[in-house]
């Protein structure tokens, strides 16, 4: 498939002289309508099986998307353990977002297309408050440690749900051996936005993916865990192998692995999954 974004690119820096656009949401949709311009004109329903973190990235990428084509787009979301169930257990999609951990048994299964997943972002975890708390010390791993033996109540995904940051989480306060202490005062959350629990009192700390936190209002991200001890979310995306709609699941695959989704993910907490 030729590299349709680099030709749109091309001609628009051949009209404005621009060397890199600044993408406003106007310029985001004709960009977009320029990198898919090469795709079949037959409008397709497309269904997006996407994992925790990543979900606000994919909505924002919709409406762009599906005015630019014709083709309309369904995003479902859940716990990176929660979707690989529902896929193994025989959900349809058309495009996938998950870790690429989880993609593993999915492709020798053959439910992803071979050359698929392709990388998309990463995230880390944050802490955060509610707005006008005082906010913690958490500069070194020793000040993290403190600050949740400190508080009240911390809240986190619940690892059981099979959130990736509440499995990292509960793996380290283990080898500090302070998992017993922490467990006593967690906020367990199944699934969605742990920083909603600080704002509504039952929490003094969150601690979650970064794009999480800054979604919640009036939550406020302290900062992001130390570096030693810091945890990357990868996600990647994939197009199934038994997708009646394969041209369209690509097209927005596209869009989502390419530089036009750089300027959302800089928004949402995130960046670019690199090499």
């Amino acid at each position: 498939m030729p590299n349709i974004f680099a030709h749109a690119l091309h001609r628009f820096r051949s009209t404005t002289g621009s060397a890199w656009p600044r993408l406003s949401g106007p310029m985001l949709g004709a960009l977009l309508a320029a990198t898919v311009a090469g795709a079949p004109a037959h409008a397709a329903d497309i269904k997006v099986l996407t994992t925790g973190a990543y979900k606000s990235v994919v909505q924002e990428m919709v409406a762009p998307f599906e005015k630019a084509t014709g083709h309309k787009v369904e995003v479902v979301n859940d716990t990176a353990g929660a979707v690989v169930k529902r896929v193994a257990g025989g959900e349809t999609f058309d495009v996938l977002v998950l870790t690429p951990g989880g993609f593993t048994e999915l492709a020798k299964s053959g439910r992803v297309v071979a050359d698929t997943p392709v990388g998309l972002a990463k995230v880390g975890i944050g802490v955060a408050v509610k707005q006008g708390a005082a906010k913690p010390d958490i500069s070194t791993a020793d000040a993290f440690k403190r600050a949740l033996l400190n508080a009240r109540a911390v809240a986190m995904i619940d690892p059981a749900a099979g959130g990736s940051s509440g499995i990292y989480l509960m793996k380290l306060f283990e080898r500090w051996g302070i998992a017993d202490a922490v467990k006593a005062k967690a906020v367990l959350v199944p699934g969605g936005l742990v920083a909603t629990r600080v704002v509504s009192g039952e929490a003094d700390l969150a601690i979650h993916q970064i794009s999480e936190i800054i979604a919640v209002k009036d939550a406020v991200l302290v900062g992001p865990l130390p570096a030693d001890i810091q945890n990357f979310t990868v996600y990647a995306g994939g197009v199934s192998a038994t997708s009646k709609a394969p041209d369209a699941a690509r097209a927005f695959l596209k869009v989502l692995s390419g530089p036009e989704a750089a300027r959302v993910l800089a928004a949402k907490g995130m960046e670019p999954a690199g090499p």
